[in-house]
């Protein structure tokens, strides 16, 4: 089923963001150090763009899975054959792979004439911004703005593609349709806003009103979080993979 593939998908970059960042940073409260090599920062930086912008476009692509099994469900074989899901999980990757290699290679490219000490648990691109002095870093913040255009765009799909939905749910004459419908897309919406609305103001906010302790929770609330409740709502929820656990639990 497609909703199973793109949630193998989902999985690999929950997976993904949390060992980019949660691991190092265990390590140095462990070993009470904050040290990690330059290229080391280049790889975290990089890791974790790829894995957030592909997660975000995987959240895009399971919405409309959603919207055409309710709204269209006599086109979606046609709409999301196996072939359609193959090439919608390899733009989502794709696309997210060159958008992280062009962070990377334009934030790594700026000198660090302000020190080499970063106020956060991880390599996050405002923290280096803050440590290079060159007028180049304005370019950086460009990129940083189409991403949160396209990051708004996939945003008011996924609003969209919702309120069909809830349009089309409505007019089923059973309260445990509703129930059903309102339970997965309500947490899903959610965690897609927290992750969205924090990501934004991790990256955007004025320098006026940062603070170590609001960096350090916006983080925490777009990088770890969102990943940590995507299993909850996708599959812990889905009475056919908790059969799938269960059987294999109990051999």
């Amino acid at each position: 089923m497609p909703m199973f593939f793109f949630l193998l998908n989902l999985a690999l970059t929950d997976l993904g963001s949390i060992l980019t960042t949660v691991p190092k940073a265990m390590h140095n409260s462990l070993w009470d150090t904050r040290n990690i090599s330059y290229t080391g920062c280049a790889a975290q930086l990089f890791l974790l763009v790829f894995f957030l912008g592909s997660e975000l476009a995987l959240l895009t692509i399971m919405c409309y899975d959603r919207y055409v099994s309710i709204c269209k469900p006599l086109h979606y074989g046609t709409l999301l054959g196996s072939r359609a899901c193959a090439h919608m999980a390899a733009a989502a990757w794709a696309s997210a792979f060159l958008y992280a290699l062009l962070h990377m290679a334009n934030t790594f490219s700026l000198p660090l004439c302000q020190g080499n000490a970063l106020s956060q648990f991880f390599c996050e691109i405002p923290h280096i911004l803050k440590l290079s002095c060159s007028h180049s870093k304005f370019r950086e913040l460009g990129i940083l703005v189409v991403g949160a255009c396209l990051g708004c765009g996939c945003f008011v799909f996924i609003v969209f593609s919702y309120v069909q939905i809830f349009r089309a749910v409505l007019r089923i004459p059973s309260e445990q349709g509703w129930h059903k419908a309102f339970s997965t897309c309500l947490p899903h919406l959610a965690v897609v806003s927290l992750f969205l609305s924090t990501g934004f103001f991790a990256y955007l906010k004025p320098p006026s009103i940062s603070s170590p302790s609001l960096d350090l929770a916006l983080s925490v609330l777009y990088s770890v979080v969102p990943p940590a409740l995507n299993p909850l709502i996708y599959s812990l929820r889905n009475q056919e993979l908790k059969a799938a656990v269960w059987t294999l639990i109990s051999g």
